[in-house]
Parts: structure tokens; C-alpha cells; sequence
């Protein structure tokens, strides 16, 4: 499932009173990437259900992972995950498992199947303020491309609304039909990727 909404709070610069130096810490943070992709982790568990509950619920009015859900995730299989920090600040994530069956069932929302060879996809969302800026879309492609590198993983599948499955479509997934799982009275088109080759693809791709 993906979304891509979200908003928050405007961070305020604290700023020291004079003569004091700043902790090599904070002089750090000046230096961070503007954009800057890694795994995440337990810690980041509380940042990510922020960003799923805004955009899902204002959108669909359910929630596809609880916290302890998502902790669970990114406990048991971190390096499924990928999340973009801009400044610091996380704005955009993915979070998967591995899955051990050709299609997703209902029970493959909430496990992870560490023999599996399939790579899904639970959630792709962005924070709102930074929609429409290629941040879902840079992520993805980051996401399949560190699939990609690890020997295990064959293929990537995620469930998603019909009108999102041009957007997936770029990406290299095609539908395989109605997928057997369901969120509230939400119903999904189930979409796989095979991740051979899909570095030549991002090359001649458009996107």
C-alpha cells in the first residue's frame, strides 16, 4: 500500500546565547547531505507511524501497520526498510518483509518469512509538504535497487488502488490480478516486479 501525505510541525533553529560554543554535535548537523537514504530502525518507529497515520487515515480512514507493527518490522528485518531524511528529518520511508508463498494472503500484512525470496512492499509513504517533489519516486527506485543487491530476494510485490498501478507500472511491476488481501473494506490490485535486470531498466526509463 502507498500514500503520499502528511505535515509536519515546522522545526525552529535553536539558536545559543553568545560566547557559548556550539557541541560538536550540533556542529554536525550543518553538515548533513540535503538528502541522505538508509535503512531504518527501532528508533525510527515512532517518525514512521506519524507519516503512515496522517496520510492513510485522512485518506482511506484506516491504518495498514499499528506502532507495534512497524516496530516489529523494523526489528525483525531492517534491511527490508528504506526511509529519506532530508536535513535530518525523515520525509519519506519504505517498509517490507520477506514473503514465502507466489501470492500475498491476508496473513502477509503482519509477518516476515525470513526463508522467503519475494520482498514485499508494505508501505510507501511521503511526507504531505514534500509530495510532488520525486521523493516517492527517487525512494522506489533506491528501495529495487538495494533489493537487487541482496542474492536472496528474487522479486518485490505490493498490493495498491487501481489508480496507482500506472505509477507502479514505472517501476517495472505488472499486475497479477485482485490481491486476496484486504485492509477495512479496502480490496487492492496485486502487483510483482522481477528485480533481474531492473538497473538497465531504471537507465531506460523515463522517470
Amino acid at each position: 500500500m502507498s500514500t503520499q501525505t502528511i505535515q509536519y510541525m515546522k522545526p525552529v533553529a535553536l539558536r545559543l546565547p553568545p560566547g557559548i560554543p556550539e557541541s560538536p554535535s550540533r556542529q554536525r548537523r550543518h553538515t548533513l547531505p540535503a538528502n541522505e537514504f538508509r535503512c531504518l530502525t527501532p528508533e525510527d518507529a515512532a517518525g514512521v507511524f506519524e507519516i503512515e497515520r496522517e496520510a492513510f487515515i485522512s485518506v482511506s480512514g484506516v491504518c495498514p501497520l499499528q506502532l507495534d507493527q512497524v516496530q516489529h518490522f523494523l526489528t525483525v528485518c531492517p534491511e527490508l526498510s528504506l526511509g529519506c531524511f532530508v536535513e535530518g528529518r525523515l520525509v519519506a520511508f519504505i517498509i517490507g518483509s520477506l514473503w514465502d508463498k507466489e501470492r500475498l494472503t491476508q496473513e502477509s500484512l503482519t509477518l516476515h518469512r525470513p526463508m522467503g525470496r519475494t520482498a514485499h512492499l508494505h508501505l510507501l509513504a511521503v511526507h504531505r509538504t514534500f509530495r510532488q517533489l520525486g521523493k516517492g519516486s527517487t525512494l522506489l527506485w533506491r528501495y529495487l535497487h538495494h533489493l537487487d543487491g541482496q542474492p536472496a530476494v528474487r522479486r518485490a510485490v505490493l498490493m495498491c488502488e487501481d489508480p496507482l498501478v500506472p505509477f507502479y507500472q514505472r517501476f517495472g511491476f505488472h499486475p497479477v490480478g485482485p490481491c486476496a488481501a484486504t485492509v477495512g473494506s479496502l480490496t487492492f490490485t496485486e502487483m510483482q516486479c522481477s528485480l533481474r535486470g531492473h538497473a538497465s531498466l531504471r537507465r531506460n526509463s523515463d522517470s
